[in-house]
């Protein structure tokens, strides 16, 4: 089983990247899905490149949303993955 993971780009100052990230942490249970954060001023190649953009969520090379949690998009990208269960033998 892979691990299923949402990566979100922030920054530890930043009050919207906080509220994205709480709002996302039971919506990513609910499917099973990890939340990694990334915080970009700790790399100056993201830091330049997204700088006031965040934060982003991302679900690989997936862009779901940025600035503000787009809950109906998380649900639709991960209505499209089949739930994996351990109950099961596969």
């Amino acid at each position: 089983m892979s691990a299923r993971t949402f990566t979100v780009l922030s920054r530890r100052w930043c009050h919207l990247c906080h509220e994205l990230i709480t709002a996302l942490e039971p919506v990513a249970a609910q499917y099973g899905w990890r939340v990694e954060e990334i915080d970009i001023d700790a790399d100056p190649a993201l830091e330049v490149c997204w700088d006031e953009h965040v934060p982003v969520l991302f679900a690989g090379e997936v862009e779901i949303c940025r600035h503000r949690l787009d809950a109906a998009a998380v649900h639709a990208f991960c209505a499209a993955f089949p739930l994996e269960s351990s109950v099961f033998p596969g």
